[in-house]
Order: structure tokens, then sequence, then C-alpha cells
């Protein structure tokens, strides 16, 4: 009966952890694939125009635009909800693509990864770049057999939960139009 109920336990462990080695292995693939793009940057196009098809298809970005907007989603039309989003994922992409010098790799370290709930997961780093130690935590989700990053916790703070602050307070002050022309002057900058 001990060997049946060990035998019983390292199948479930097993279980468990595939999903999470599967979105490790994501970030993995994801984190290559844009140092790759920022250690052979080419003339002529923006590192955003650069790591935009790199990152769209590993990042959620209606679910984090969704989250950073918060209960005010709701108040937007479906046109104004799909603005949002393009509007979001160019600043979001923008932002990110301003962290990385060309040529310069950051040193990255994978630590343990965990499942906090079922088809999530959290993959927990630290990375050194230009001196500097970071940590960083991408948070996944399962859709429909693809893991997505639906958030990063930069040095402990949400990348969500600090638009959310941003927006939140937009949406208090002047609703959905007030967020939307936050949005909008973001896209021109």
């Amino acid at each position: 009966m001990k060997k049946f109920c060990l035998i019983l336990f390292v199948i479930a462990a097993a279980a468990q952890a595939a999903p999470v080695d599967d979105a490790e292995a994501a970030v993995r693939e994801g984190v290559a694939k844009v140092l790759a793009v920022t250690q052979n940057s080419r003339g002529g196009l923006s590192m955003a125009d650069q790591l935009q098809p790199v990152l769209e298809p590993r990042i959620s970005f209606e679910t984090m635009t969704r989250r950073a907007i918060g209960p005010g989603w709701r108040q937007f039309s479906s046109a104004e909800q799909s603005e949002a989003v393009r509007l979001f994922t160019k600043l979001v992409i923008r932002s990110y693509s301003k962290k990385f010098t060309p040529g310069e790799q950051p040193e990255i370290k994978y630590l343990k990864p965990s499942a906090p709930a079922p088809d999530k997961a959290e993959i927990p780093t630290t990375m050194l770049y230009k001196g500097n130690r970071y940590s960083v935590l991408y948070r996944l989700e399962n859709r429909s057999g693809k893991w997505l990053v639906t958030d990063m916790q930069v040095e402990g703070v949400s990348f969500i939960a600090n638009y959310r602050a941003q927006f939140d307070a937009l949406y208090k002050k002047g609703g959905v139009a007030a967020v939307m022309d936050s949005l909008r002057q973001s896209s021109l900058q």
C-alpha cells in the first residue's frame, strides 16, 4: 500500500510539474528571442518595431489591458476596448524596448517556478544587466494550451498594478474618455 501511495504521489507531482515546465520553456524561448533581436538590432527599424512580432504572440495584451484599466473596462464600448488594447500594446512594447541597449546582453538565472492555481504559473528570475541585479517574476496563464504572459513583477512591483493605479485615477476623474485620451497621447510619444 505504501508503494502504491508513493507511486500516486510521484504521478501527481509529475502531472503538476509538466505544465509549469511548459510555462518556463515558453518564457525561456521568448526571452531568448527578445535577446536575439536586441543583440542583432537592425538599423532602419526601431527596437519596438523589431520586438513587436516577438512579443505579441507571447503576451496576452488583451488581458493586461483589461486588468490594467480595472473595473472601468466594462464601461468601454467594444470599439473602445479594441482601441485601448491596440494603444496599450504599443505603449508596453515601446516602454519595454527602451530598456535595452543594442548589443548588451543581461545574465539571466531562472529560479524554481510555481503554479499558484491551475493553468497559472509564476517563473521567477534574477537578471544582471549593466551592473545592476533585478528580480523579475513572469506571471503566465494557459490559454487553450498556450502559455501567455499576463503580468510581470520587477523588483516586487507589478506591471499591471502600476498601470492600474494610473488608469484608475484617470477613470475616476474623467471616465472612459480620460483613459482613452491618455492612451492616445502615450501612443504619440
